[in-house]
């Protein structure tokens, strides 16, 4: 792969600045000399997608401190361009980087729906609740063409599948009337990502996504409309957000939500390198202050497997995370109300219903 990591071109409306060596490629190549007379191919700037095939589509999670039992994950990659993202490295096992791959090779899953059809249906299947998406965001921008994510939603309301989702698009009000039916079932329940409320940060952490206005917006019209909706502040980036949490649980809550979570970033595998680049280049004079306060909430490192601490981190900078974090949740009335999805209503509808889905 080509590194131009060094290139002195910042690639605006793009998280990664590189594509870092991946780990399961035998073989990678770096251009030495810019200068020097190999014709090198200029990589194209611009997204494209890649219709891939599954024999799956539902997969068990066995983390357990992810919150969730099922994941449903209808594009692998995502155009957000998110720095931080945990995502990234699984990109590599499709033969791509973690780098600028995940955000500008998007595989489509078009067979996602029949898959997902074809999970309900297993002898034995008791209706756990499905998350959309436990890696890449549902409602990324290629949602708008391909439509996976509102067929997902229309088979889990025939289904009666109950359904977890979380996502930073607000493309998801478009789904609203499906959203709102499964909701009267008590079916579904939702989060939007909001980790700061500060735009300058959101369009160089998280430069594809909508805006923090636009999220609040979209908790505003799901709650209005009777879904549960909550809020993720995640992640917490040490130096950069942390102050920001008291405000933004106090206007989330003020838009309806009705709970709250968070999680400390970790730089697993290659997303240490590509952030390590991206606070560098637009951080430059808090560098070194953010980096050793995230390694501060990991044991000295900035990447944590250890199930319970890698997702809240600990040291004293992750405890007055969470401190701050509990207690505003109390002030504002966050995490009291606590939602159940019903898996006691699923039924594979009949033949005759199944020729309308």
């Amino acid at each position: 792969m080509l590194d131009d990591k060094n290139s002195g071109n910042y690639l605006k409306g793009r998280g990664a600045q590189f594509n870092p060596h991946n780990r399961f490629a035998a073989n990678s190549y770096v251009q030495e000399h810019a200068e020097g007379i190999d014709d090198w191919e200029v990589e194209n700037q611009r997204t494209t997608f890649i219709i891939g095939t599954s024999k799956s589509i539902v997969n068990k999670v066995d983390s357990p401190d992810v919150g969730m039992a099922y994941s449903l994950n209808p594009y692998q990659g995502c155009e957000h361009g998110c720095t931080y993202c945990y995502a990234r490295n699984a990109h590599e096992y499709w033969g791509f980087s973690a780098g600028l791959d995940f955000e500008r090779k998007i595989i489509v899953k078009k067979d996602a729906p029949e898959l997902f059809k074809k999970f309900l249906e297993r002898k034995g299947w008791n209706a756990e609740t499905i998350s959309l998406s436990g890696n890449t965001d549902c409602y990324q921008p290629a949602e708008r063409e391909y439509k996976l994510t509102r067929q997902l939603l229309e088979i889990a309301l025939a289904y009666k599948q109950p359904i977890g989702m979380i996502t930073k698009n607000s493309l998801i009000l478009r789904d609203k009337d499906i959203l709102q039916e499964m909701a009267k079932l008590n079916l579904c329940m939702v989060y939007v990502s909001i980790n700061s409320l500060d735009e300058k940060l959101r369009l160089v952490m998280e430069p594809r996504t909508t805006t923090a206005k636009q999220r609040l917006k979209v908790v505003e019209e799901l709650s209005a409309a009777g879904i549960p909706t909550g809020v993720m502040v995640a992640p917490i980036v040490p130096g950069l957000n942390d102050h920001e949490i008291p405000t933004v649980l106090r206007t989330i809550a003020s838009c309806g939500a009705i709970g709250a979570g968070y999680t400390v970033v970790r730089l697993n595998g290659a997303i240490g390198g590509i952030f390590e680049d991206w606070l560098r280049q637009n951080f430059p004079d808090r560098f070194d202050k953010v980096w050793h306060m995230i390694q501060s909430c990991h044991g000295g490192n900035v990447n944590d497997s250890r199930f319970g601490d890698r997702m809240r981190g600990d040291g004293n900078i992750a405890q007055m995370i969470r401190d701050t974090f509990k207690l505003h949740c109390r002030l504002n009335n966050l995490n009291t109300v606590k939602v159940t999805l019903d898996s006691g209503i699923f039924s594979v509808p009949t033949q005759q219903t199944r020729m309308f889905l």
